[in-house]
């Protein structure tokens, strides 16, 4: 890796880490920690949310895919738009105004306990154990993208890698907490988009013009430029029903309980919209002008050659661009893997500490004793997740496509549910979670009908909280008071 770029690498993670500091000094309670004191505004929410949903995948795991095979995988994509537009329209206000309600809920495991009135705490206790299941398996993935981007630039080894990595995104968010992954996620989402528009822009001028690379592709491989090569009925019914996961994702749902007010969405969804489009069209073409670029140089196939396409971006960084704006393009992708690692790392954290140690040891603790046990939780978690990621062979797509299912099909259905339907009960939302969840890891094991687990696992979770809520006994008049004073809340906001 030349010196510019290095410097490049070396400003950006200290700078970051520089804003966690800066955030430490804002972050006066618990409440700061995890959430942010609930005084995000509509700007920040929005790249916030987007930033850290889409990861390494979306310069590493996507523009491979397209790159391996075609056009085809853009379902994942359209899939993935229409998901994150319905949560922002139907569930981010919405769910703004209903953890208020419930006594100010901080977490989901909080939000599910309060708004089922669950004395047993079980909800509580099995929402955050699913959480800590999938978050260290979606951390992992995180820390296995900043190894691969580490050492294909500097050459490192691949455990070495895999610590300078993740090592600076757990400094500033064991310090700064909520409000440093906001603001951190906020530059990185800027970073990622700027590089997502550039890149192929380059990759089309190096290829002579935008219909000679599309002639070379096609000349290449024909199914290339197939929207349907190789996919059947089953195959695009599961790319698409990626986007059902959006509704139970917790690092994506803390955004819009942070928000300001229910107020901030409308503007929020449509920023973040924008930037969201913007990011996977990029990410698309990478891939897909990629193969003209490759084919073009064949001299240069062995870096993207036997399975290494999930480097493509970072290949086409190094050569095309001067080693200054590569070190700038680079560095997207280390912002992609620190804005979604550090918030699901922060997730974990509040899961821990609200969920367990204030629930269940500690309902007295001190404001400043739970920020600093949330801050020991980060470190824990981050270290599982770094001893899940040794495997350097690990597919970064593979290792979040679990998480995404486990977390869509577990939550998804009980927040859809809990906003909007009155009579759901808290023996339904448990077994809508459970069945949920089981149903994923099930089907991740014996794979049926090359069906992605997610859609099982949202359709039988959904059927479970209907059935177990109808065949139960009603909500009391407590849950119905605070359900019918959310409701009017957010009716008369909007």
């Amino acid at each position: 890796m030349s010196l510019p770029m290095m410097i490049t690498f070396a400003v950006y993670i200290i700078g970051m880490i520089a804003i966690g500091f800066f955030a430490f000094r804002a972050t006066k309670n618990f409440g700061d920690y995890i959430l942010g004191g609930r005084k995000i505004g509509s700007f920040v929410t929005a790249l916030s949310a987007g930033a850290s949903d889409m990861s390494g995948w979306l310069l590493m795991g996507l523009p491979g895919a397209v790159f391996l095979f075609g056009i085809s995988q853009s379902w994942i994509a359209i899939g993935l738009t229409i998901g994150a537009y319905l949560n922002w329209l139907l569930i981010a206000g919405r769910l703004r105004v209903f953890t208020e309600v419930n006594h100010n809920a901080l977490t989901l495991p909080d939000y599910f306990s309060r708004r089922f009135n669950d004395k047993s705490s079980l909800l509580r206790l099995i929402s955050a154990v699913i959480i800590l299941v999938f978050f260290t398996i979606y951390c992992a993935s995180g820390v296995v993208a900043g190894a691969k981007l580490f050492q294909s630039t500097f050459g490192l080894s691949y455990g070495l890698a895999m610590l300078a990595g993740a090592g600076a995104t757990i400094i500033y968010t064991f310090v700064g907490g909520f409000l440093a992954v906001s603001w951190t996620d906020t530059v990185q989402a800027s970073l990622m988009m700027f590089a997502l528009i550039l890149t192929p822009i380059m990759v089309i001028i190096s290829c002579g013009s935008f219909s000679d690379s599309l002639a070379s592709i096609e000349a290449l491989n024909p199914a290339n430029l197939d929207l349907f090569a190789g996919m059947d009925m089953i195959a695009i019914i599961s790319l698409l029903g990626w986007g059902l996961g959006y509704f139970g994702q917790p690092h994506i749902l803390a955004r819009f309980m942070a928000a300001g007010s229910h107020d901030v969405m409308k503007n929020a969804r449509r920023i973040s919209m924008t930037w969201m489009v913007l990011c996977l069209a990029g990410a698309i073409t990478v891939g897909f002008f990629g193969i003209a670029y490759f084919a073009s140089h064949p001299e240069y196939a062995y870096l993207v050659n036997d399975g290494k396409h999930e480097r493509i971006f970072i290949e086409l960084s190094k050569l095309l661009f001067n080693p200054w704006v590569a070190g700038i393009l680079l560095a997207a992708i280390l912002a992609a893997v620190m804005s979604t690692l550090s918030c699901q790392l922060l997730v974990c954290s509040s899961a821990i500490t609200e969920d367990f140690y204030r629930a269940f040891f500690r309902p007295k603790a001190k404001q400043k004793e739970l920020v600093w046990v949330g801050r020991a939780m980060v470190l824990l978690v981050a270290i599982i997740a770094i001893l899940l990621a040794l495997n350097p062979d690990n597919s970064v797509l593979d290792l979040v496509s679990h998480a995404w299912a486990g977390f869509g099909a577990a939550f998804g259905p009980i927040i859809i549910f809990s906003v909007f339907w009155q009579r759901m009960t808290r023996n339904g939302a448990l077994a809508g979670m459970l069945v949920g969840a089981i149903t994923v890891l099930v089907w991740i094991q014996f794979a049926w009908f090359n069906l992605y687990s997610l859609i099982p696992g949202f359709v039988f979770s959904s059927i479970a909280i209907v059935l177990v809520s109808l065949l139960g006994k009603k909500p009391t008049a407590e849950i119905i008071e605070h359900y019918d004073t959310a409701y009017k809340l957010y009716h008369n906001k909007t």
